[in-house]
């Protein structure tokens, strides 16, 4: 199947317009690469400082064997459910790279803090930039400059493109990522909902609520909705950074060290009989690689934060990309997963379906994917189009993912939920935003009605309570974005607008915030650029504005006359808020990275 014209065409302006970083991101790895390894290159009290605290034996395969030396960057911390299995992992992996004879050292950890913890806290305030600090973190640990491939751990929110963006800046290193899964479901995530809009109205107290919160965040392993960190593990698959099928196997299972000694096989270029070399991350992700990643997010309805997150990722391998191409795609690429919150399943209903393999290999079938591209594994990308499984003898084997086991939650290409995708791009005199489409309701596509402006999501709640918003309102919250506070997500808004669209009322969401893409049934166009800090339009609505938001159409505009919208004064964050929001709990830390943030669309980078 030849590859699809959109896809081939918004691929090839991406390398036109990437064609200057990406040659001098690429001159740069190939220079590092024709160094000598680590332990021959560098002085013997460097050498010596990196061996002393590993076995006797694992010194003599790293300095006189010049066996190779694998790097572990892991984001272990219990704090995260889906981060505590890999208390265990550098264990296995050291276990196995030396019955492979190499050896493997951890090389640092990286901070990893759970959004869910920090919803509606200051400390979500510090969410979006620990990405930044994680790349940071990477680069720290790969700095030790003795590896010759790396294994990253990490699964969640900004975890996973803070480290695959330091990892892009040791490009010249094959790199595979290991995920640990998500947990079993409990309670499910329409009933969690359910009980949340019951609470914001009253009708649940604090302990219902926490029973329920209990029931559905019970063990070990990622949140089992198609939010951040189960998108993260979707892109992993189609960009061939993981052992194939590896998403969404549970911490439990028995497969799940098998996967994980695969990943170390898979880094050596041990995985299969015929001889492979692994390949360099800088060199797999190039702009097929990225597209790949793009068009597998809205195939299934991924998390709007990768709107931002792989802006970011592509950057760091020299690649620019911007929501057009984003939109571009969308328009042709089906709709193929119903997961909540695009639907009631969640993320373990779409792996017995046939999960990430299922998606990939109807988009390869279609040519809605590039096929010549490399990954981490002999087979290329068609590998990814399947499942794992233990066979009798305990060993892993991997059959064809399709057909679709359950097509209430994953289709084919010819009966898609949807012909298009689930994200849409709005542009207007608000400025340009994007949206969420897949879980709103064809009859919310369009909404149009008086703004209320709010400072803050606490003001909405508070204005929610007393009963202010029981009416057609489109509630416009700024001071948002990443150079006002930091960009947190605003999930708190979620069980309010719900019970206001419930009971009958048009509404919408306008923010320069971020709501990770699980703002559910209600139509939110987030991320909206510029933010009003830096002067942009939000900054000019006024209470009783009227706002149109059309995800038919892609547009956002408030209808005030033309003329009056240019002469109209345009809000400055006030000097209060600015100094609260740069307080407390850590955030006096990161004034430099909101001071030198880039837009949402640019990816929000701290650093460039």
């Amino acid at each position: 199947m030849s590859t699809h014209p959109t896809v081939l065409d918004v691929t090839d302006r991406i390398r036109e317009r990437s064609r200057g970083p990406r040659s001098a991101y690429l001159e740069r790895l190939t220079e590092i690469r024709n160094r000598d390894r680590g332990s021959d290159r560098m002085g013997c009290a460097n050498v010596a400082h990196a061996v002393a605290g590993i076995p006797a034996n694992d010194k003599f395969k790293v300095v006189t064997e010049r066996a190779p030396n694998i790097g572990i960057v892991t984001a272990y911390n219990d704090m995260l459910s889906a981060h505590a299995p890999y208390q265990s992992y550098p264990d296995i992996i050291k276990n196995e790279a030396r019955s492979l004879g190499a050896t493997a050292q951890v090389a640092g950890g990286v901070p990893a803090m759970c959004d869910g913890v920090t919803q509606g806290t200051p400390g979500m305030e510090l969410s979006l930039f620990s990405r930044d600090v994680i790349a940071m973190g990477t680069a720290v640990a790969l700095t030790h400059d003795m590896f010759d491939g790396a294994l990253l751990l990490g699964v969640c929110d900004k975890i996973v493109p803070g480290l695959l963006i330091g990892a892009l800046h040791f490009g010249h290193l094959p790199t595979v990522f290991v995920p640990a899964g998500p947990m079993p479901s409990g309670l499910s995530n329409g009933e969690k909902s359910k009980v949340r809009e019951q609470a914001a109205q009253g009708l649940v107290g604090r302990q219902g609520l926490l029973d329920a919160e209990m029931a559905a965040y019970h063990t070990v392993g990622t949140c089992t909705f198609y939010g951040t960190a189960n998108s993260n593990q979707m892109l992993l698959e189609a960009m061939g950074l993981h052992v194939p099928g590896t998403a969404f196997i549970q911490p439990g299972d028995a497969m799940r060290e098998s996967l994980t000694r695969e990943a170390v096989r898979t880094v050596l270029g041990r995985a299969s009989a015929a001889k492979f070399n692994c390949p360099p991350i800088g060199e797999m992700v190039d702009e097929r690689c990225i597209v790949n990643a793009m068009v597998a997010l809205l195939a299934t309805g991924g998390s709007t934060n990768h709107l931002i997150h792989w802006v970011a990722v592509a950057r760091s391998a020299g690649i620019v990309i911007d929501w057009d191409d984003f939109s571009r795609l969308s328009d042709v690429i089906p709709l193929l997963t119903r997961v909540y919150p695009n639907g009631s399943a969640d993320v373990n209903a779409f792996q017995a379906a046939g999960g990430p393999g299922f998606v990939i290999g109807e988009l390869l079938d279609a040519g809605l994917m590039h096929a010549d591209v490399l990954t981490v594994r002999a087979g290329g990308i068609r590998e990814f189009a399947s499942v794992p499984s233990l066979g009798d003898d305990k060993r892993l084997v991997w059959n064809s993912a399709a057909p679709s086991k359950d097509e209430a939650v994953a289709r084919p290409v010819e009966s898609p939920f949807s012909a298009t995708g689930g994200l849409k791009l709005l542009n207007g005199n608000l400025g340009r935003s994007v949206i969420k489409v897949s879980s709103v309701p064809d009859d919310r596509h369009v909404i149009e009605a008086p703004a209320r402006v709010f400072d803050s999501q606490a003001a909405l709640q508070q204005a929610f309570t007393a009963g202010e918003l029981e009416r057609d309102v489109v509630c416009v919250v700024r001071w948002q974005g990443p150079q006002a506070n930091g960009m947190p997500e605003l999930h708190k808004l979620t069980p309010p607008l719900s019970v206001l669209q419930g009971k009958g009322f048009r509404v919408a969401l306008v923010t320069d915030g971020r709501m990770s893409g699980a703002s559910g049934k209600v139509p939110a166009a987030i991320h909206v650029s510029p933010e009003a800090a830096a002067g942009g339009p939000l900054a000019k609505v006024r209470d009783g504005d009227v706002v149109r938001l059309d995800a038919v159409a892609g547009t956002l505009a408030v209808l005030v006359p033309d003329d009056e919208w240019a002469e109209r004064e345009i809000a400055k964050l006030p000097d209060a808020k600015r100094i609260a929001d740069g307080h407390g709990l850590g955030r006096e830390l990161f004034a430099g990275m909101r001071r030198n943030a880039l837009t949402a669309e640019e990816g929000a980078c701290s650093w460039l």
